[in-house]
């Protein structure tokens, strides 16, 4: 078993979660009293009831791909940071959505990160994410500190520079996107360069593909993921390789349906939510996008958090039918209005140049004979304002695959 960054990650799963759910109602308390957004989206609940997994689906969603418009109402970050806490830097990423970063050490939490990598106190590691409006490369640059490593802020390009300071610097560990250590590693070879003293990287931002890995390993070097955002920090982080992502440590994290409140059963593939105990910047049920699921078991290395299965889609698969967008929250709306449906997958196809829309809905045997179809097909044209046709199908056809529209066009 290896060695951990905190004896946490080694406690039992049953009193991980009473730690946390115990800590919720106050966290929610002070989340509502101290944050506008939370104020509003919380202003009729009793927060003091929230001791559970299954009231915290009473919790509105806060889905990151609404932030662009929260936040043009309320700058800089839509009144989800608490009031009392001034960042000491402002990012912004793509969208344009605006982050607050803190220089408390790790505020990101990416310490365990790092160490599950390989990464140990006085050991060297080149930084390559950027430092320049996102977050990513202070992300990074504060969990490698977190582990007692110095930090070489390379940020990315420049690749005949970032082969100079390998060569003079020797750094031991890499972190960045692994596309960018393929790079270096592609023009060392063409320059004849040493870069003999990397031997570990923790990668990020992108997916590491099997021909990636295997080229990493053939240069000696052994290359960790971790799963992290910019609002978030570290969510999950590879311990051991093809054994998913073990969850980080402080947050509660759910796998919904994409576009509904409501969790997936374990193993089937949902958007990824999110809550963290972050005092500055409380974020409650938020939806990153990502979808994922749930593994069974505990992980080889020891740790005993849950696990996932890591990056396996985005979730907003939203999608235009005859010039109207059609969104997965209007799917879930639908197959809410009818108890009997079990689950709803709405598929858009192309016939003859023309936008169709058939509403697949999982009904039990013993229910198929209460639905109306013709019901179910009024109610898709009261949500969507469009028309469409409704096929009942057999519990278990649909997979467990994260899809709510599926465009075949």
């Amino acid at each position: 078993m290896n060695s951990v960054y905190d004896s946490d990650e080694l406690q039992s799963r049953t009193r991980r979660e009473s730690d946390l759910l115990t800590r919720l109602p106050a966290f929610l308390a002070y989340a509502k009293q101290e944050c506008a957004h939370y104020r509003r989206t919380l202003s009729d609940i009793d927060v003091t009831a929230i001791t559970s997994r299954q009231s915290l689906t009473s919790v509105p969603v806060t889905r990151k791909s609404d932030l662009i418009c929260l936040q043009a109402e309320n700058l800089p970050f839509a009144g989800l940071n608490a009031s009392g806490s001034t960042p000491d830097r402002i990012f912004q990423s793509p969208g344009p959505i605006f982050e607050p970063g803190h220089d408390s050490k790790d505020w990101w939490r990416m310490g365990t990160a790092f160490y599950a990598a390989g990464f140990r106190a006085g050991e060297r590691v080149q930084n390559c994410l950027s430092y320049h409006l996102s977050p990513g490369g202070f992300i990074m640059d504060s969990g490698a500190r977190a582990c007692g490593c110095s930090v070489i802020p390379a940020g990315p390009g420049q690749t005949e520079q970032q082969l100079d300071i390998i060569e003079r610097l020797r750094p031991e560990g890499y972190c960045g996107t692994p596309s960018f250590l393929n790079i270096l590693l592609q023009r060392a070879k063409e320059l004849g360069r040493d870069v003999s003293s990397i031997n570990k990287a923790l990668v990020s931002g992108e997916a590491l593909t099997p021909t990636l890995q295997a080229r990493f390993e053939e240069a000696g070097i052994s290359v960790s993921q971790a799963y992290a955002t910019a609002d978030i920090g570290l969510i999950a982080y590879e311990s051991c390789p093809d054994s998913g992502l073990v969850v980080a440590e402080d947050i509660l994290l759910e796998i919904l349906r994409p576009g509904s409140q409501e969790p997936v059963a374990d193993g089937e593939v949902g958007e990824v939510v999110v809550t963290s105990f972050n005092p500055d910047y409380p974020l409650i049920r938020f939806a990153t996008g990502d979808l994922s699921s749930v593994m069974p078991g505990m992980s080889p290395c020891g740790r005993t958090n849950m696990r996932i299965r890591g990056w396996q889609g985005r979730a907003d698969q939203s999608t235009k039918v005859k010039g109207m967008f059609i969104h997965p929250e209007q799917v879930e709306r639908i197959r809410l209005s009818h108890s009997l449906l079990a689950k709803a997958r709405l598929v858009v196809t192309n016939i003859d140049d023309r936008d169709q829309m058939t509403l697949h809905c999982e009904v039990s045997d013993a229910g198929r004979s209460d639905i109306d179809i013709t019901e179910v097909a009024q109610t898709m044209r009261e949500v969507t304002k469009l028309g469409g046709h409704v096929e009942l199908v057999a519990p278990g056809s649909l997979s467990d695959d994260g899809i709510v529209i599926e465009d075949l066009r």
